[in-house]
């Protein structure tokens, strides 16, 4: 791109932004805000006041307040203790979970609804 080129290009941004700032000073409501900042203003000079102690003159806590701590993941339930007695044997077993020795023979052995029958 040439020199000439880039100055053009560049002064047309500018009359674009120079546009855009013209309407901006024309808004009501920024004019409102631009008034409200300087009275704010005067009366902090009037009255020796800086911005953080008028911050904490009109919220005492805002310097204190943390963002929330996010948790961890909610730790899992401890597994209840299941105690099998086999009717035909007498022999008990005492278990957290399905993955016990005995329990699996016995499942295969009678199947799995009447051994889960055998819960005391």
């Amino acid at each position: 791109m040439s020199r000439l080129a880039e100055y053009r290009k560049l002064e047309e941004q500018l009359k674009s932004q120079m546009a855009e700032l013209e309407a901006m000073r024309n808004d009501k409501s920024l004019k409102k805000d631009m008034e409200f900042e300087d009275k704010l203003r005067s009366l902090m000079g009037e009255y020796s006041i800086t911005l953080p102690s008028l911050i904490n003159i009109l919220d005492p806590q805002f310097g204190t307040r943390r963002a929330p701590v996010q948790q961890g993941p909610t730790p899992r339930r401890a597994r209840q203790v299941k105690t099998y007695k086999n009717p035909h044997s007498g022999e008990i077993v005492a278990t957290k979970g399905g993955n016990h020795k005995v329990l699996k023979g016995w499942k295969a052995e009678y199947g799995t609804d009447e051994v889960e029958s055998w819960i005391q």
